[in-house]
């Protein structure tokens, strides 16, 4: 009888924190895009995302004016190419992730290092659309700053 009350208690609680395989699938695309920019391998990098895709960051003059700039992903995606296995490396410190059916958004704070050191920090919100094959990045938008940058290891 103890155990059947444990299961009715507890059950639902553990059901919340699972992730589900969307969720899963939706970290597993992002997770693909960083490790092909740690790589450099643009064959790996691009396959995430859809054409179109955009990519923004929210960026500040010395003013400390606020605007959003504007970034070709075909350009992100050359970028990387040019670069050697390990030079970029963003490091995430969360995820949250936020799905109804085939639209999904994924708060990720981060650190980036360009070769092992620490460059800056902020937040990547990116936009995913589920189609035919997978999960895939829409776009997306991010901050930098440079004071305040934990150490992620």
């Amino acid at each position: 009888m103890k155990s059947i009350l444990f299961l009715l208690l507890f059950a639902p609680l553990a059901a919340a924190f699972a992730q589900s395989d969307d969720e899963k699938a939706v970290r597993a695309t992002i997770t693909q895009m960083f490790d092909g920019m740690r790589k450099a391998d643009t064959t790996l990098f691009k396959a995430v995302f859809v054409p179109g895709a955009s990519l923004q960051s929210v960026v500040k003059n010395k003013d400390g004016l606020a605007s959003v700039r504007n970034e070709s992903i075909a350009g992100f995606i050359t970028s990387v190419g040019k670069q050697k296995p390990g030079v970029l490396d963003e490091r995430l410190s969360a995820y949250d992730v936020k799905i109804d059916a085939e639209l999904a958004i994924a708060w990720t704070p981060y650190v980036f290092y360009y070769n092992g050191q620490k460059s800056h920090c902020g937040v990547n919100v990116f936009t995913l659309v589920k189609l035919q094959d997978g999960w895939k990045i829409l776009s997306i938008i991010d901050t930098r700053r440079r004071e305040g940058c934990p150490d992620l290891k």
